[in-house]
């Protein structure tokens, strides 16, 4: 399933040793411990030391993902995170990405729903370019109305692109927009298209100005880095930066869906496509989000879980069919059920094949070995993270920003302890037909060209 969130992929987990401790005025340089600050100002500064890492990493995250906009102007914070490579009075346009190439490293940036964060990938005797420069433009960014003007037909081209011209996007798109009725989760990341054309440049930069401020982001740096230089250095490039107002995730919950929600999707395509989302929990708000990893894992993690061997084996009526979770969100979310027909098979006739294999697990529970092939799934995934220090920041970073960094502890527990009973109860308690909303892809004869 093709979606919407610039991190989907990611949210694996991975365990460091060592315990997190204050940076004083001497950081300790013992391999594994993450040492964490917080400067006058709320800027969150954590530090991890890996001497074993051929480099080092430095993100910064903001609390400035799409849940923070409002009705009419979606698609501010991914636009804002295109504005930030566009200079500062010190540094002109594209000057920070050419910095960063000429001292032999990288850079990038991500745009989610809950966050974003910027990245590089340094020499640990370069990570100061990258210090300097993020505090630049934390506070000195340039947004000029024409360029502002520019970028935003970039973006909406990269929409037009990416999402509208892509079938099974519009499909997620539309049952994300029936399914949610409160929750900001409820527009996509990188705006709609009506909203992206009014945007204008007092838009942009009020945003920018009120989110990017110190007390509403978190630095991480980690690699095999000398502690005291870089904790130093922040300080001093990040300290005197005034706080903002505080920002508050929006403080609302979304109301008890009463029945099924049916969305159609008419677009040019080869294949017709069913998406069928549930209300589901996070890890925020109930403990079943452990169970229900496991389950999505049970349905369809490899070619030897069951919608594979029913669905694409047995049957041979889908082309793909898969089953996908994620608790780690701000907000309650969906557990996803999707699949796309072969040629000449009937959507329907996919749509119920999904529903019979949770029907199955709803009578049956899943034996112990196959619930324990499924954790073991979960834990392999995060395991093969270890060995690059920019996961081990990302993780320790998206916790944090959860609620913190310690979350990921009862993360694992939770899914380690995860009974074939747990998996049955989800399955009956939240995969129910008054609980979903069903998008379903018909699609049209694609035009010839001519």
């Amino acid at each position: 399933m093709k979606r919407n969130f610039v991190f989907a992929a990611f949210l694996l987990i991975f365990v460091f040793s060592g315990c997190a401790h204050t940076v004083g005025d001497i950081a300790p340089e013992k391999e594994g411990q993450l040492l964490e600050e917080s400067l006058p100002n709320g800027l969150k500064v954590f530090v991890l030391k890996d001497p074993n890492a051929p480099v080092a990493v430095f993100q910064i995250w903001y609390n400035a993902g799409s849940i923070h906009e409002q009705v009419g102007k979606t698609g501010l914070s991914h636009l804002l995170e295109h504005m930030m490579f566009k200079g500062t009075p010190e540094y002109g346009p594209k000057v920070f990405s050419k910095i960063i190439s000429r001292a032999g490293g990288i850079d990038n940036a991500g745009t989610s729903r809950d966050y974003v964060f910027y990245h590089q990938k340094l020499a640990p005797d370069k990570i100061h370019l990258s210090i300097e420069l993020e505090a630049d433009r934390m506070r000195n960014l340039i947004v000029d109305t024409k360029e502002t003007l520019a970028e935003r037909d970039v973006v909406m081209e990269e929409r037009r692109m990416r999402y509208d011209d892509d079938p099974q996007r519009l499909v997620y798109e539309e049952v994300q927009s029936a399914a949610f009725k409160n929750i900001p989760y409820r527009w996509p990341v990188i705006g709609w298209m009506e909203d992206l054309r009014k945007i204008t440049r007092d838009d942009l930069y009020d945003y920018y100005r009120r989110h990017y401020v110190p007390n509403n982001a978190m630095i991480i740096v980690a690699g095999n880095i000398d502690v005291n230089s870089v904790v130093e250095k922040i300080r001093s490039e990040f300290g005197d930066i005034p706080a903002g107002a505080e920002i508050r995730n929006p403080d609302i919950e979304e109301p008890e869906q009463r029945g099924e929600r049916r969305v159609f999707v008419k677009k040019e395509a080869e294949l017709p496509y069913v998406l069928s989302a549930y209300k589901a929990p996070n890890i925020l708000t109930s403990e079943d989000c452990y169970a229900l990893e496991v389950l999505a894992s049970v349905l369809s993690g490899g070619k030897s879980s069951r919608m594979y061997r029913s669905l694409i084996d047995e049957k041979r009526i889908a082309l793909s069919a898969e089953a996908s979770y994620s608790s780690l969100e701000k907000y309650p979310s969906l557990f996803y059920l999707d699949a796309t027909a072969l040629p000449g098979k009937s959507i329907d006739e996919v749509e119920k094949a999904l529903y019979e294999e949770v029907e199955k697990i709803k009578k049956e529970a899943p034996d112990e070995r196959e619930v324990r092939k499924a954790k073991n799934q979960i834990e392999a995934g995060f395991i093969m993270g270890q060995d690059s220090i920019f996961f081990q920041a990302e993780v320790i970073a998206s916790f944090e920003m959860l609620g913190g960094w310690k979350l990921k502890d009862k993360y694992f527990a939770g899914i380690r302890n995860v009974t074939p009973h747990d998996v049955q109860s989800v399955a009956r308690k939240y995969l129910v037909e008054d609980r979903r909303t069903v998008g379903t892809l018909m699609p049209l004869k694609v035009r010839s060209e001519e």
